[in-house]
């Protein structure tokens, strides 16, 4: 469609996955209009659309008709406070509920109701006609929206429903009814939308964190800004006090920045020259100078914002489930009414008023509004939930894994342990310990891994002249390999250069003492002769006992899983009190997965950058982040807190968000079989038939916002 032109909107009173699937419906039935992409969490609309074969006009037109008010937005890149795929700004777009469609359709049906009553005191004779005005002007604007959606393809919807019952008490002269049902209705649409709006405030709350302005500095003038206004390499004056107004790093100054905002760390963060700080994050006591790295639609809140918005559109299996139902159920529910209207009388020569009034009540129980919304609400207000303590979750279907989890397999280096681990120990065979360390270095320069990163880091610090290598290859979990000038030299474990070399008895004892001592030795090799050892530590996490204890509270079983040798994984292990497997190749580690994955649903904890396929291989993977990019875009889940607690935070989320969505299926199931058998003796009146829908509309989304509270143990 090379003509097709990308249009963003937002949509006023999208507040349901059903709404969203009635618009999406409508306009893929439209011609030139194509990649239709819809979030009622966001209440937004991303399309393309050839306007030669559909006008801009007649989109706008059929999605008002549906009832809902679109705004275009503007195509540029904008922060998360202006715009971006339902990013839009909730201070201009978002409209209190009292203004709204909705409350204004409750106001008129409240107003004729109240007439209608005042009339049937002073002149009982015109009740009738007064609340017939009533139920005819009520019936109105819904029955065009039913109209408009049977039109554009979804003729089983709430207001065809509505509509045909209205029209049927009218039938049977039950004018009182007809227009209580109509009211309800409308109250049930808009409490169903100030519950959603509430659901959405954990998203609100972290576009806040961004500040408007920002103060510039550009030699020694300062000017104030508008945040979208910055650019990459600008820099910034952040003061005590101030939000920091995008990502960066600290040029000048130093202070305490509490990130507990955007990471859910409670403890303040210490910040010097060199240090990362994130948007949104708050200055506390001292002046800072930051140069910006990220733009305001590119930094932390705004990627977080989007990963939360794309994760709650995302369907978890069971709302997936229940909406294959309800496209059965629905159809059927009418067929089963139409049933209860003709069989009796037809077969027993029972009344027609009776039987039509009974079956317009099973009508509007049937209804699945409330069964359709049970699991995403619950779902939105779980993930933000998590996003709001700094756990984020990519979509219903993690979410709704991370609660059948378990088993836990972690990383050793960077997730269990610091991953900052210090050289202890240089053993040398030939050559200096200078030496030693300037080749493993050199090979290790461009390694990402933290043992090569500790190992240049000391050269370094060493001042050691670092050569340059050529051909650089690694051999994953064992070695890592690069040509110098002078010979091969290769970095390896030491069980790998046991194969290639010969290692003397005490050698062997040597490397034995500092595995015992929970340190990883590496082996460095010249051409064909051992030169040396070199041995690292890398301490736990200060809080990895902790949180391993909550796991096995929680009924789950945690376990290392390290490529690292059996006497480091097992000193780490032992100071840990977790299982251990140990010497697993990167192969060896996803069998591991598999094999625990046969068994249950199994998560996998790495550090987002090493452990990519296991991070895949598992059930969910949880990443290590703390905001990093890979981190963010590699799991199923991310602790930007970078603490091991996160993960039983995540599981007690979880489960927390299962038994919500379990509640509100009952919820709702039952609610309505009550009512319906109600119905079928007689004793529901078509009001009390309304409520069994709206009503659990409104029950099972105050529910789910329960979730929004969720009591975490971490701090």
């Amino acid at each position: 469609m090379a003509s097709a032109n990308p249009l963003k909107f937002h949509i006023e009173g999208m507040d349901c996955g059903a709404c969203a699937a009635k618009i999406e419906t409508a306009l893929q039935r439209l011609p030139g209009v194509s990649d239709v992409d819809l979030s009622f969490v966001s209440q937004s609309l991303c399309l393309l659309i050839d306007e030669r074969q559909t006008p801009r006009t007649k989109l706008l037109t059929v999605i008002k008709d549906l009832g809902y008010d679109p705004t275009p937005l503007a195509d540029k890149a904008r922060s998360p406070r202006q715009s971006g795929h339902g990013n839009a700004d909730h201070e201009d777009l978002h409209r209190s509920w009292w203004s709204s469609p909705k409350a204004r359709l409750v106001g008129v049906t409240g107003l004729l109701l109240a007439f209608a009553g005042l009339v049937s005191l002073i002149e009982p004779r015109a009740s009738r006609w007064a609340y017939a005005a009533a139920t005819v002007i009520g019936l109105v604007p819904i029955g065009r929206r039913g109209l408009a959606a049977i039109r554009s393809g979804t003729p089983f919807g709430i207001e065809t429903l509505m509509s045909i019952a209205a029209i049927g008490a009218i039938a049977i002269d039950k004018m009182e009814e007809a227009a209580v049902v109509l009211f309800l209705f409308a109250v049930g649409e808009l409490l169903e939308s100030v519950a959603a709006n509430r659901a959405r405030t954990g998203i609100q709350s972290l576009i806040a964190l961004i500040p408007r302005m920002a103060i510039r500095q550009r030699g020694s003038d300062l000017e104030t800004v508008p945040v979208d206004d910055l650019v990459v390499g600008d820099s910034v004056a952040v003061r005590p006090g101030d939000r920091i107004p995008s990502d960066g790093i600290v040029l000048e100054g130093t202070s305490e920045v509490n990130e507990a905002p955007v990471t859910g760390e409670s403890t303040p963060i210490a910040k010097h020259r060199g240090s990362v700080v994130f948007a949104g994050s708050i200055n506390a006591n001292g002046a800072l100078r930051v140069e910006i790295t990220r733009t305001a639609a590119d930094n932390t809140i705004a990627r977080i914002v989007h990963l939360v918005e794309e994760a709650q559109a995302t369907k978890a299996p069971m709302a997936r489930a229940i909406d294959r139902f309800s496209r059965w159920y629905t159809p059927m529910a009418m067929i089963a009414a139409a049933l209860v209207i003709l069989i009796p009388p037809l077969l027993f020569g029972w009344p027609w008023s009776v039987w039509l009034y009974r079956g317009l009540a099973v009508l509007l129980i049937a209804c699945p509004c409330a069964l359709v919304i049970s699991t995403p609400a619950a779902v939105a207000s779980g993930l933000a939930s998590a996003a709001r303590r700094g756990l984020l979750i990519k979509g219903g279907s993690a979410l709704e894994t991370l609660g059948q989890v378990t088993t836990v397999a972690f990383d050793k280096t960077g997730t269990l342990t610091e991953g900052r681990p210090q050289l202890t120990d240089i053993v040398e065979i030939e050559g200096t310990a200078d030496d030693i360390l300037a080749m493993a270095a050199a090979v290790e320069m461009n390694s990402a891994h933290p043992l090569g990163v500790a190992i240049v880091a000391e050269a370094r610090a060493r001042g050691l002249v670092i050569a340059q290598v050529f051909d650089s290859t690694a051999i994953p979990g064992k070695a890592v390999t690069g040509h110098l000038t002078s010979a091969l030299v290769s970095v390896s474990s030491p069980s790998h250069a046991a194969q290639t070399h010969d290692l003397p008895e005490d050698l062997e004892k040597i490397i034995e003492v500092l595995e015992t001592a929970g340190k990883t030795v590496v082996a460095i090799s010249h051409g064909h002769q051992l030169a040396g050892l070199l041995a690292l530590r890398d301490e736990p996490r200060a809080d990895a006992r902790e949180g391993l204890a909550r796991l096995r509270a929680l009924g789950v079983h945690p376990v290392m899983l390290s490529g690292d040798n059996r006497r480091t994984a097992d000193a780490i292990a032992g100071m840990l009190a977790i299982d251990v497997k140990a010497e697993l190749s990167p192969d060896a580690k996803l069998g591991v997965i598999a094999a625990y994955k046969k068994e249950a649903a199994i998560a996998m904890v790495g550090d987002g950058i090493n452990d990519a396929p296991a991070l895949a291989a598992a059930s969910v993977g949880i990443a290590m982040g703390g905001g990093t990019d890979v981190a963010l875009e590699t799991a199923d889940a991310t602790l930007l807190k970078n603490r091991i607690v996160g993960v039983s935070d995540l599981i007690a989320l979880a489960r927390a968000t299962l038994a919500t969505i379990r509640q509100n299926i009952a919820l709702t199931l039952g609610l309505k079989s009550l009512i319906l058998v109600g119905a079928l003796v007689g004793a529901t009146p078509l009001w009390m038939a309304i409520l069994a829908d709206t009503g659990a509309t409104v029950l099972v989304t105050a529910n789910a916002l329960r979730l929004l509270r969720f009591k975490f143990h971490s701090r």
